[in-house]
């Protein structure tokens, strides 16, 4: 009895190779046929010849010849598989992998490295925009003189000893007195036809005029007191400066800056020193300084002695003013260089000790920081103008100001046109 369904028998399966075939060929793969679950196969009414697999396309269309049962992906080397094509193939027959696309390479390392500095600038500048102190209302000056040409900065250098310890203090030979005062106020003008540094002598004779308090709010009127120009500063602090200046000159200030004895210090040993070139050496008890002739590089501790002594010289405070212009410039530009603004070592604690430091007022931006302190930079390199304010001799202790020349001064900043009045 033949086991084997109707069409099934061994006669009839042909060249066909299978179980037991007794070809060559390995056994094509079969597909089932899809039966309904439940549904017995039609064995009586015989079960037609399977279909090839050809050419990886599944069942479809009569097929006349003999089914290999292989499709191209099968690993015995057609031209499409993964198959071994000979001792030159390394490629699993894929062929040599193509050359790299540089210039995309390139494309795509310089949008990242561009991206980061974009990402680092932007960053950085909203730090340090964070750190500045704006603590001085320029909005509570009275009586201001009209806007002229350029822009006004009035630096201040005080002797504010806050954040020093004892032991700082007697390092840096500062003293232990309460409050703090002016050691040093220059005005600087930013323009088209150069820049230009002006010292205003502490000692300088000025009158205080009528002002609003800048805590009390209340309005004092002006008796035609005069004081030392450090004594306004003392009295009411910066926006009483400012108003004083402006009352005195003519010149209206559009931005405040002011420094502390322990942040100069900072910023000077932050960029690893200042060099300056001291045409005489000098020493001072009061100050601590000790200076030889010559070039040298000044450390935070040095450099304040540098800028503070006057006890020192025959002139007093007029050469403590040309010391102050001469090692600021220097500072500036040291600051300026790529060796610090391109070397986030130095950069970065740069910024974070001048910013802590400073003092600005409101409506100061990084900007107008940036601007004046390479306008100082232009000035140490003879690109402006630096003088001392004109005297014209002094009354009781005193410095009286050549009122002719102070006008023709400020008229010429106003107009900011070059400057061409000397000081002393």
């Amino acid at each position: 009895m033949n086991d084997w369904p109707e069409g099934w028998s061994g006669d009839n399966r042909g060249d066909r190779y299978g179980r037991g075939s007794a070809s060559a060929q390995p056994e094509s793969a079969r597909v089932m046929r899809q039966v309904r679950r439940g549904q017995a196969p039609p064995y009586s009414a015989g079960v037609p010849p399977q279909q090839g697999y050809v050419n990886g396309q599944g069942h479809g269309g009569d097929y006349d010849g003999y089914d290999s049962g292989y499709n191209t992906g099968q690993v015995y080397g057609s031209p499409g598989g993964g198959g071994y094509d000979g001792p030159g193939d390394t490629g699993g027959g894929r062929g040599p992998r193509p050359a790299p696309n540089w210039r995309k390479r390139i494309k795509w390392t310089a949008i990242v490295v561009i991206t980061g500095l974009v990402v680092t600038t932007v960053g950085t500048y909203f730090w340090a925009d964070s750190k500045l102190n704006r603590e001085v209302d320029l909005s509570k000056v009275i009586d201001r003189p009209e806007q002229g040409d350029g822009t006004n900065y009035l630096i201040v250098g005080s002797d504010s000893r806050a954040g020093l310890s004892s032991e700082q203090k007697k390092q840096l030979h500062t003293g232990s007195a309460e409050g703090k005062r002016t050691d040093s106020m220059m005005i600087l003008h930013t323009g088209s036809n150069g820049d230009t540094l002006i010292s205003l002598p502490r000692d300088s004779d000025v009158e205080i005029p009528t002002f609003v308090g800048s805590e009390s709010g209340k309005t004092y009127k002006g008796t035609g007191r005069h004081v030392k120009l450090n004594a306004a500063y003392a009295e009411d602090g910066p926006e009483l400066l400012v108003r004083t200046v402006e009352f005195n000159t003519g010149l209206r200030i559009d931005h405040y800056v002011e420094i502390g004895f322990a942040g100069f210090a900072s910023i000077v040993d932050a960029v690893g020193g200042v060099e300056i070139d001291i045409d005489k050496g000098f020493k001072d008890k009061y100050s601590g300084a000790d200076f030889k002739a010559g070039k040298q590089t000044l450390n935070g501790d040095q450099a304040l002695a540098f800028v503070r002594t006057r006890h020192a010289f025959a002139a007093s405070d007029l050469q403590r003013t040309k010391n102050q212009q001469k090692f600021l410039a220097a500072l500036a530009h040291q600051v300026a260089t790529p060796g610090t603004v391109l070397n986030p070592f130095k950069l970065y604690p740069t910024l974070g000790a001048g910013l802590d430091s400073l003092i600005v007022d409101k409506d100061m931006g990084l900007y107008d920081l940036g601007s004046m302190f390479f306008a100082m930079k232009g000035v140490n390199g003879g690109d402006g103008t630096s003088l001392n304010m004109p005297i014209s001799g002094s009354t009781g202790g005193n410095l009286v100001w050549d009122k002719a020349k102070v006008k023709q001064l400020v008229q010429e900043l106003n107009n900011d046109e070059k400057v061409t009045v000397t000081g002393n």
